[in-house]
């Protein structure tokens, strides 16, 4: 697996914690070992524009993601080949606030935007509340089985 985690935000983050993640995600999703995944993690400025430019709407938000070789999740029998699965950009300032007003820390948003994003990334999306249930299910256990405890309240929409 090839994770590549770049912070241009100026805040310290958990690029150990974010990478094991990651690799915890990949496993759990079947994944091909040699899949690529890259996290970077930018200012406010910087999110805003990304989110002006490719969803259109004003202000920074927390977690864009932006898929690549369109990987789906494998099964235990039959892993997806490998290929570049995208990139997740996340916005540490932006979950900052979000963790204050959830009640938890800044590293487990991280972690629970983090877990967002990578279902983004294999194309889970929560615009109808079907897709929302079960992407919003998968994430729980996910970032639940990565924690060995119940995951934090969900503050993505």
């Amino acid at each position: 697996m090839s994770i590549e985690i770049n912070n241009e935000s100026g805040v310290e983050a958990p690029q150990e914690e974010l990478v094991k993640l990651i690799r915890h995600i990949l496993t759990a999703m079947h994944l091909h070992p040699q899949t690529e995944v890259s996290v970077i993690l930018a200012d406010i400025e910087t999110m805003e524009k990304l989110h002006v430019e490719w969803m259109d709407e004003p202000g920074p938000t927390d977690v864009l993601s932006f898929p690549m070789d369109e990987l789906r999740p494998g099964t235990a029998a039959e892993p997806t080949a490998p290929g570049l699965l995208g990139d997740i950009v996340l916005c540490p300032v932006v979950a900052q606030e979000q963790a204050v007003s959830a009640g938890h820390s800044m590293e487990e948003e991280l972690l629970l935007l983090t877990t967002h994003g990578m279902l983004h990334l294999m194309g889970y999306d929560h615009r109808e509340p079907e897709e929302k249930e079960e992407m919003f299910g998968i994430q729980r256990e996910l970032l639940s089985s990565f924690l060995g405890r119940e995951a934090p309240r969900e503050t993505t929409q």
